[in-house]
């Protein structure tokens, strides 16, 4: 066993409890069993898996609604691929720099305050970004909801890692990322066929309205904290906590790891939309955002991921997925309608798993600031999906496909070879 796992007794001890799990999260003075972590078993589980799953479903489909919709948006506004990219690249590049203060906030205000209002706000700039004109005015409103989307990502894998007991931590984190999985196939496929039939406009105004009510699904019925403990704001224990972090040999090596798998897959899917509305495929808009159907693989494999790692430990499981992801995007190099289905396929189910198993490792092996080393991870994490996602594009305009899926299977075989060591660091 790794010997940065905690158990839970190990695990801090927080103040936070309420009856009323639509109340405000405040710091209480008492709770009748301050050692209780929430197991399967428990009914606190159905509120908390519900409640995560919604959250992670409404957050990604704001995220990354806009990825099949980026040639439609190169039309409309007269841009390049590459400058179109930035609709996604500026929300994830807000959301990554934003992680880096919310989780810190909710060390302070508490883990349900910060995801609430953070929900609501990504929202109402969702749906103002559909009446923008201009393509500044896009931009603005996108990197606004990538910002704000930031307080709920932040916090989310922190609140999982403080509630839930240890032996059901990774099963938890991957029931949260299936709700990514389908928000992202959702937003994209919601946009992919709305675009087509009616206007792009129309599908974030939807969108902005599912958000709406997720946010007062999620601010009912999760429960308040009953481990939170309120720290104060104090830069010196932030710059502390940091490098304790990065003193760890595994945390770093994760870090770096979020960065290739996110800017891997979103590459994937930024530019895959450009090829098959190209000759010799010529799919409709409907016809590619329905591809996004692949999703639901991750569906299944985050919350499998969770389990498999029970039986054969975090490091095997997190290569194998890693792995998936390196043959899924070869397969894709084949010119066959079919087999770049497959391709896809398979690498999307590698991706969630690989991320569902990096997100609950983070979480054990930090052995202090578990907010802000899920901060620090989210934030390699979205800021490797911005950078690779923009420079993805630039292969794309001078190599076509196949510089575009050998960039992605050379950001996947360096993030196996880290896997490897990683994987002898565990042992």
């Amino acid at each position: 066993m790794d010997t940065h796992e905690i158990d839970s007794k190990g695990m801090s001890l927080g103040t936070d409890i309420s009856d009323n799990t639509s109340s405000i999260e405040k710091p209480a003075q008492h709770q009748s069993n301050p050692k209780h972590y929430i197991q399967r078993d428990d009914a606190l589980y159905i509120k908390v898996t519900v409640s995560f799953f919604m959250v992670g479903l409404a957050t990604f489909a704001l995220l990354y609604f806009v990825q099949p919709i980026l040639p439609v948006l190169s039309n409309e506004f007269s841009v390049s691929p590459a400058t179109s990219s930035l609709a996604l690249s500026l929300s994830t590049a807000l959301m990554a720099c934003g992680l880096l203060i919310t989780g810190p906030l909710s060390d302070a205000f508490g883990r349900k305050n910060v995801m609430v209002i953070a929900l609501f706000c990504a929202a109402f700039f969702t749906l103002l970004s559909a009446t923008m004109n201009s393509w500044t005015g896009i931009l603005i409103t996108r990197a606004l909801v990538g910002l704000s989307l930031s307080g709920v990502a932040a916090v989310a894998m922190t609140y999982l890692s403080e509630e839930i007991h240890p032996a059901y931590l990774a099963l938890s984190m991957g029931l949260y990322i299936s709700g990514n999985s389908i928000g992202g196939m959702s937003g994209r496929v919601i946009t992919g066929v709305l675009s087509d039939y009616y206007s792009w406009r129309l599908s974030v105004v939807i969108l902005g309205i599912f958000a709406l009510f997720a946010a007062i699904t999620f601010w009912k019925i999760l429960p308040a904290s009953q481990h939170f403990r309120p720290t104060a704001l104090k830069p010196r224990n932030l710059l502390i906590t940091t490098k304790l972090h990065f003193r760890d040999k595994g945390l770093p090596l994760l870090f770096i790891e979020g960065g290739l798998l996110m800017g891997g897959f979103v590459t994937l899917f930024n530019y895959i939309g450009y090829r098959l509305l190209d000759a010799p495929y010529s799919l409709s808009q409907t016809t590619v955002g329905l591809i996004s159907i692949v999703y639901l693989s991750g569906t299944y494999s985050a919350s499998k991921a969770g389990l498999l790692t029970t039986k054969y430990g975090l490091g095997k499981v997190f290569i194998a997925g890693i792995s998936m992801m390196l043959i899924g995007i070869l397969i894709t190099l084949i010119e066959s309608l079919p087999v770049i289905f497959i391709g896809m396929l398979i690498l999307t189910t590698g991706f969630f798993a690989a991320h569902a198993v990096a997100s609950s490792w983070v979480g054990r092996r930090a052995k202090r600031g578990r907010a802000q080393a899920s901060s620090l991870y989210l934030f390699t994490y979205y800021a490797g999906s911005s950078l690779a996602g923009t420079v993805g594009g630039l292969f794309w305009v001078s190599f076509g496909w196949l510089g575009v899926g050998l960039f992605i299977a050379l950001l996947m075989l360096t993030a196996l070879l880290i896997a490897l060591h990683l994987n002898k660091v565990a042992q």
